[in-house]
């Protein structure tokens, strides 16, 4: 989940751009009421939302459900998984659920920066067998639903707005030994989806389901806001702002390491863009603002910080650190990246650098070490993620570098 405070979560619930990237020309703006805000007509903008998970309090998971490891790429101790559960799949249509559910996290991977970090990832399928086939969508307004997690259109008054019984889908997803993003599918065609808290949901019939999990993760995992306009005034978000270029860059605050800088999604300048609600934006146009379009660059940035608020550089390196006998080969254990560019790894010892083999930086044979028989020497490697997508120097030092040590004695 999002970090922060209860409230943000109950802002950043999801808010679903209008249309498509494919529906539209490039130069056109979205416009008029959104039908996937969170407020309905004539609502404040700071209304509390009840808790999802009052829909059905007296619905009891099921002690288990099939469970299927479709990807892992580490120790789960050290990587995020996304769960991917299903509503409103019945046991003959557990086949579609796959099909739908790999449509879906094949299409998170697909957009920056979660392909290029696409190893900070397991995933996990969640079959649950439903009685009935199908959710409530919106022509069903105000009926209960017999399916296990409770998927219904018509969240919070909001037609498009899909919810799901929080409480329930963790129980089906049960506990991991690292962190969690659960995502439900529900079996429906319609359009609409949820984003920012315990659970990301999203219709898995819709043509649109991979452009709609691409938008409603970036609520979730980046804490991202709605940039399209009709989105709440709320700039409660790394990608909103109430200042201009001008006041960032003298304040120091939002994405003022940004300004000036040129997408790489060919979306032009960072700067700071006016929207009809008065919010600032930092592009012309984002994943944010149009279906299918791409995260601008302060997104991508709290994107990855995230990632690495719950990630380490490395996995567990081998042997441990502190004390080891003879000259073993050291390994570091850097977590891999999609790409050409890998995590950085410098070695030194005893405060010297010294070069790896050439083609693997990643660990060290310290028997092509000169050391003297019975001397003592400190050796030891810092990972850091050297990615451009991070400007925050800061935050570099603090999360996305590890150094680890190990003394070696004859």
């Amino acid at each position: 989940m999002p970090r922060g405070n209860p409230g943000r979560l109950v802002r950043s619930v999801a808010a679903l751009v209008l249309v498509s990237v494919a529906a539209l020309p490039a130069a056109v703006e979205l416009a008029g009421p959104s039908p996937f805000g969170v407020i309905g007509p004539g609502a404040p903008a700071d209304r509390a939302v009840p808790p999802h998970t009052a829909l059905r309090a007296d619905r009891q998971a099921s002690e288990a459900a099939p469970t299927v490891d479709i990807r892992r790429t580490g120790d789960p101790a050290n990587r995020i998984t996304l769960v991917l559960l299903g509503d409103g799949y019945t046991a003959d249509e557990q086949d579609l659920f796959r099909q739908q559910a790999d449509r879906a996290w094949h299409a998170l991977m697909d957009i920056e920066p979660f392909r290029t970090y696409q190893g900070f990832f397991n995933i996990r399928r969640v079959e649950v067998v439903s009685p009935v086939s199908g959710i409530a969508e919106s022509e069903s307004r105000g009926r209960k639903t017999a399916t296990p997690l409770g998927m219904h259109f018509w969240c919070e008054g909001t037609a498009r707005l899909l919810c799901a019984d929080e409480a329930t889908t963790a129980r089906y997803a049960g506990a991991g030994a690292g962190p969690q993003y659960l995502i439900a599918l529900a079996n429906s065609a319609e359009y609409g989806g949820a984003g920012g808290t315990g659970v990301t949901t999203l219709a898995g019939g819709s043509p649109d389901a991979g452009r709609i999990i691409q938008h409603e993760i970036g609520h979730t995992v980046g804490d991202l806001g709605d940039e399209y306009d009709s989105a709440p005034d709320d700039a409660d978000y790394p990608n909103l702002a109430t200042l201009n270029a001008d006041d960032m860059r003298r304040k120091q605050t939002k994405w003022w390491r940004w300004l000036g800088a040129e997408s790489p999604d060919g979306a032009g300048v960072i700067g700071a863009y006016r929207s009809v609600n008065g919010l600032y934006r930092p592009t012309q146009d984002s994943v944010m603002r149009t279906l299918g379009s791409a995260y601008n660059l302060p997104s991508r940035e709290a994107i990855i910080e995230e990632l690495y608020r719950k990630v380490r550089p490395t996995d567990d390196p081998m042997p441990a650190p502190g004390e080891v006998a003879g000259r073993p080969r050291l390994d570091v254990r850097p977590l891999p990246l999609t790409g050409p560019r890998q995590l950085k790894v410098e070695w030194t010892v005893d405060g010297v650098p010294v070069t790896p083999q050439p083609a693997d930086d990643s660990w060290l044979d310290t028997a092509r070490l000169e050391l003297a028989p019975g001397r003592t020497a400190t050796v030891t490697a810092t990972v850091r993620d050297t990615t451009d997508w991070v400007r925050d120097e800061a935050f570099r030092e603090r999360y996305m570098t590890r150094s680890v040590s190990w003394t070696l004695t004859g």
